[in-house]
This record gives C-alpha cells, structure tokens and sequence, in this order.
C-alpha cells in the first residue's frame, strides 16, 4: 500500500477540489465562500492562503491549488500571515497565531507536548483543534512542514545527513524512516528521484486523476475506480518515484486535449505517454493504440492482433491493469457478440466513451461527404 500519509493527501485531493478554472475565478475574486474548500499555493512567495486572501493576487504560473493543509505543507508551503488559513471561520483561536509563529520561527525544530505546556498551550487542546480542524494532529502538522521543508533541501542537492540534523532528528535511521513513511521512498534516492505531480481532472462522466513525470502523462484514471490505490502503488513502483500534488506542462496539455475530446473534436491524443510494464503488457497496451477512434474490437481479436490467439483472459487482465484511461482505449475493447464487459469506471463510462466516439465519428463523415458535395456541385455548376 501507499505511504498512510500520501493516501490521506491524495484521497483529500480527489474529493475535494473544484475545477481549476472555478478556483481561479474564486482566487482572483478573493470569493470568501471557497475558503476552505481549497487553498492557493505561491510559488514566488512560498505561503499558502485563503482564495479571499486580500493581499495582492499573483501571477497564475506562480500559483498551484491544494485541497488540504497538509499538501500545503508537504509541499513546502508555509501559512499565510496575512489571510491566516488556519484559522476557522476567519477567527483564529487565540493561541494559534502565536503557536504557528513559534513554527515558521524555528520550522526544522521540534516541539513536544512538554514545549507546548511551557508555552501555555495545553497539548490534549492543541490536537483536539487540529484534529478536528484539519484532519490531522498538531505533531502530524509540525512533521508535515519539516518534511516539506527536508524534501526541498533534498532535491537541491544538500545531503541525508545535515538535513535529518538540521530537522532535529537525532539519528539518521529515525528520519529515514519518517521520510519513508511520508513520501514512501529514502531521504537518499529522492534527491535525484523523479517525482511524479497529480492533479483533479473534471470530466462529463466524473473527476479523474491524472499524473505526469517531466516525460509524459502516467496516470489518468477515475476518482472512484475500486483499484485506485493499488494502482497508484504499482505506477511509484514501475517508475521508483515520489507522488505528489501538482502540475506540469503535460498535464495542462492533457486537460485542453480530454476536453476536445469530449466537445467531440479530437480523435487522437498528441500528449507523451509514460506507461510502464511487463513485456505482454505493452504490447496490449501499445496495440490499443491502434484500434480507431469510433472502433471496436473483440478481447480474442485483441489477442491474435499482439501474435497471441486464445489469450482473452490474459489481454483482459492487461486491459485491467491499463492506467492512462481513454488515451490508451481499452473501453473499446468488447466481447465477441459485441455486448460490453469489465471496464475499470463502469460499464456505464465504457458504454459512454463509445456513444461520443461513434457520434462524434459519424459526424464527421457526414460533414466531409456534404464538403465534397459542396464542391462537386460548385464544379458541376460552372461547367
């Protein structure tokens, strides 16, 4: 399974998280109903805020959106002074500015329950508050930012073992392990380890997560498929990367190209694909490919396309196992009768998918024979 922590970040993430045309309006609106629903991450500035933030709006490249405050921090974000998204319902309890001060003040220290009462802060308030505020414990909130914070210093090259000090932990092997826990991999492999950044797809048929290395799109699968989870264990493994919250150039190419594709007016994807696996699976995979836009084809003929006839079981397992949905088409893959069968989002997506393309396909054809007739006409009229 997936380090507990990423699970709970990404799981916030897909339920969570508006469209992101909406939470820009919102941003830029400092539209004060949202707050809460997400949070603004400035890359210039490194703080995270409320969309209704009055301190002044910055450019959109410099900004990313997170669905909880623990992905702000993971993310090596700090809280804002200005807007103070920690604070509920715009009121702060009256310890937690000072507490959060204390933070930012000394962020790689650590501070335990004895530091908390010294402070006059009763530790049992502290987590209750933040437990119930932010889904997580005021320690799981301090040891969020420190590991934001480590994997920054990590990934520009500064050593394991000055960071793990440098974020109070007295042996190498402790921070190890929490860093392990977090983002699933080793303080020593993430320096030069990809990460791969995930983000919320909002489609017709319902929110999808995408993901994509600085290569190509990895991921796009439905929120609420049952197999999410393991998928994304798989895909970190097959790839020895770091999954995070975030976005890239690919992804943007996916989203302006899905939404052609559901408007009706792309049949083919141009976005780099990254899909990792065993030797029988790229080959189903990398035949889905071929099968046209507004085509079917049977799991046997599948089979015997890939040089592997009696293997319907097996393409179907690949099939299961595709995670870049609708790019590599494996919803056009139907039984021999022509009844539909198995599809990861539900027979019900697949049997959508395949509506738009045949309409979509239709109407296309119609349209280049009443073009041709247009033309015909217009030769036959000056002859």
């Amino acid at each position: 399974m997936p380090p507990r922590g990423y699970v709970e970040g990404m799981e916030s993430m897909v339920k969570t998280l508006p469209r992101e045309s909406e939470m820009d309006r919102a941003m830029y609106a400092r539209d004060a109903s949202y707050d809460g629903l997400f949070f603004a991450c400035v890359r210039t500035t490194g703080v995270f805020c409320r969309p209704s933030c009055s301190a002044r709006k910055p450019n959109k490249k410099n900004l990313t959106y997170h669905a909880t405050v623990r992905d702000c921090l993971l993310d090596g974000y700090r809280p804002c002074k200005r807007c103070r998204p920690l604070a509920i319902n715009g009121r702060a309890a009256d310890w937690l500015d000072a507490l959060i001060e204390k933070i930012e003040g000394s962020p790689c220290e650590r501070l335990t329950d004895a530091d908390l009462s010294a402070s006059g802060v009763s530790p049992y308030r502290a987590r209750r508050y933040f437990v119930r505020n932010f889904g997580m414990t005021f320690q799981a909130y301090h040891r969020a930012r420190r590991m934001g914070l480590a994997l920054e210093q990590l990934q520009a090259g500064d050593g394991s073992v000055p960071v793990a000090f440098e974020h109070s932990y007295e042996s190498l092997s402790g921070f190890r392990d929490a860093f392990k826990r977090v983002f699933g991999t080793t303080p020593g492999r993430s320096a030069g380890l990809q990460r791969i950044v995930t983000t919320r797809v909002e489609t017709p048929i319902g929110p999808m997560v995408a993901g994509a290395t600085e290569e190509g799109v990895c991921l796009l699968e439905f929120a609420d498929r049952r197999a999410f989870q393991r998928q994304l264990e798989v895909l970190r493994r097959r790839l020895d990367s770091v999954i995070v919250p975030g976005r890239n150039a690919h992804l943007k190419q996916l989203t302006d190209e899905l939404a052609e594709y559901f408007e009706g007016k792309r049949q083919s994807f141009s976005v780099p694909l990254v899909f990792p696996g065993t030797a029988f699976q790229q080959s189903v995979w990398k035949e889905l490919r071929r099968i046209p836009y507004g085509s079917t084809i049977s799991y046997a003929e599948l089979g015997r396309r890939i040089g592997n006839p009696g293997s319907q079981r097996a393409v179907g397992r690949a099939n299961g196992d595709n995670r870049i949905a609708i790019l590599i088409p494996c919803h056009r893959v139907v039984r021999d009768d022509g009844t539909l069968c198995g599809y990861g989002g539900g027979v019900w997506r697949k049997q959508h998918l395949l509506d738009l393309e045949r309409t979509a396909a239709t109407g296309a054809v119609d349209r280049q024979i009443g073009e041709s007739n247009t033309k015909a006409n217009g030769r036959f009229a000056i002859a």
